[in-house]
């Protein structure tokens, strides 16, 4: 899997698991959402994302033909 696809899967997830948060447990989970929103909005201006610098560093491929790195 690479780095493109699989931050979306994690920023719909953060997404998904802070709204179910805010349902069951407390309201201020819904600044999390905001948190991932905003995150997902810079970066389409920047091309810079937090999660892409850690998930390279654990070694995700970035394209296709790209090794993993152990």
């Amino acid at each position: 899997m690479y780095i493109d696809r699989l931050l979306r899967i994690i920023a719909g997830g953060f997404i998904l698991i802070s709204l179910i948060l805010a349902h069951m447990h407390s309201e201020k989970w819904l600044w999390f959402t905001a948190f991932v929103g905003l995150n997902l909005f810079q970066s389409g201006f920047s091309n810079w994302c937090p999660m892409i610098t850690f998930l390279e560093k654990l070694g995700v491929p970035r394209f296709p033909g790209q090794r993993m790195q152990a």
